[in-house]
């Protein structure tokens, strides 16, 4: 059974104004869409799906990382850029030269997996029950692929290594290695969704 906080008691249930009750507001919210709850059982199991779905990623790049001229990625830098983010800085012309955070590491792996499960969340509810129930694995994967977009065209930029990795050594390297590595990401939706059926 969910329990969910009780409403104000001076009737301002509805009121989403402060930001610690954010969540609260998100739940109830969601609780209202629809009677039978289903809509909350698509984002929770969407949870674990995009958790499932970038473990599956990062197994593949410790496989990866097995190979000559291959390491495991670096989530520092990424953690720094998400760090520079309240404080309204996106692009960086080399991240490595931005100022440097407490947690990096911390906050890059949180970021990753935060994205993640934002994916899962975000095609399940496109999806519905009806793939939770007969899960396949194409939709995964296209809608894998369509996420690499905001790798090439906001991450990759706000890193400093250009729009889809153009400011790299090898672009054409990161850019395959990026479409296999959310292969991977779509194998882990797929299976994972198979797992919780």
């Amino acid at each position: 059974m969910t329990v969910l906080p009780p409403a104000d008691p001076a009737g301002h249930a509805d009121d989403c104004g402060l930001p610690r009750q954010a969540a609260i507001c998100l739940i109830r919210t969601l609780w209202k869409w629809t009677g039978d709850h289903r809509m909350l059982d698509l984002v929770w199991y969407g949870v674990l799906i995009g958790i499932g779905a970038t473990v599956a990623m990062d197994i593949w790049a410790l496989v990866l990382s097995r190979f000559p001229g291959e390491s495991l990625p670096n989530w520092a830098p990424v953690g720094r850029w998400f760090g520079h983010l309240p404080r309204g800085r996106v692009f960086h012309a080399d991240i490595a030269a931005s100022d440097p955070l407490g947690g990096e590491l911390a906050i890059g792996w949180i970021g990753h997996y935060a994205v993640g499960i934002l994916y899962g969340v975000v095609f399940l509810l496109f999806m519905g029950q009806g793939w939770l129930a007969h899960p396949t694995f194409l939709p995964a994967w296209i809608w894998a692929i369509i996420t690499v977009a905001a790798g090439w065209f906001l991450l990759q930029p706000g890193l400093g290594m250009g729009w889809a990795a153009s400011r790299t050594a090898n672009p054409t390297k990161v850019r395959v290695m990026n479409l296999v590595a959310h292969s991977w990401f779509a194998v882990g939706l797929y299976g994972t969704a198979l797992l919780l059926r």
